[in-house]
């Protein structure tokens, strides 16, 4: 998460979208009195200027919109160019799988990612049901459950979809590669069919939304 009063603007960090990178590109040329949450290097030493606020909710680097109510007045964050990052929700899942099974923290969805073939894990009832309970919008909300949201940009087209936070900015970002894995570029691979129709099922709304496919990974090659 990034708030810049200077700039006008908030970044809320949905998951495994890439948000890192648009992290490191956005704090490249960060202003003296932005607010960031992250393990980014700028959002590590900034972090404590943040350990006494009193907000909504937890301060952490996914904080959802309402969870950092109280870091500003509640009409100086709702005049803030909001937005955020989303993915295809099927490459999405391949990543999720492969970041958890490297991690070592004690929390159910590592369990299931290290007991699990792929197929399976995105399968699980636990799985499911947190994909169905968090849509990308769910973290562009308020306490109060309005939706504050000026631009989705899709990973996969992020030059095109990120022009008009260019144009609030006054200048464009390059994502820089930052958390890459070993796993392969066309997620098509890793799914049968049961599985691909569990995440389609599971993250309808975002499929919907953001007009992705399954087989938008062959536009990627």
């Amino acid at each position: 998460m990034i708030l810049s009063p200077g700039r006008r603007y908030v970044f809320i960090h949905i998951p495994k979208t890439g948000g890192t990178a648009l992290a490191l590109a956005l704090e490249a040329r960060a202003m003296a009195d932005d607010m960031m949450l992250g393990d980014t290097p700028k959002a590590l030493k900034r972090r404590r200027r943040l350990k006494d606020a009193e907000t909504r909710g937890r301060l952490w680097k996914h904080s959802t919109l309402a969870d950092i109510e109280g870091l500003v007045p509640e009409e100086v964050l709702k005049s803030f160019f909001a937005f955020t990052l989303v993915r295809n929700p099927w490459d999405r899942a391949v990543s999720y799988y492969h970041w958890l099974r490297q991690q070592s923290f004690d929390h159910p969805a590592i369990r299931l990612s290290q007991e699990l073939g792929f197929c399976a894990f995105v399968q699980h009832p636990e799985i499911i049901r947190a994909f169905r309970g968090s849509p990308s919008r769910s973290y562009m909300r308020h306490a109060d459950g309005s939706e504050q949201c000026r631009l989705y940009i899709r990973l996969e087209h992020f030059q095109t979809d990120a022009q008009p936070l260019f144009d609030h900015l006054g200048f464009s970002l390059q994502l820089p590669v930052a958390n890459e894995s070993g796993r392969k570029r066309d997620w098509r691979g890793y799914y049968d069919d049961a599985a691909a129709e569990a995440v389609a099922s599971a993250c309808a709304q975002d499929i919907a939304q953001f007009e992705y496919s399954f087989n938008d990974s062959l536009l990627s090659r």
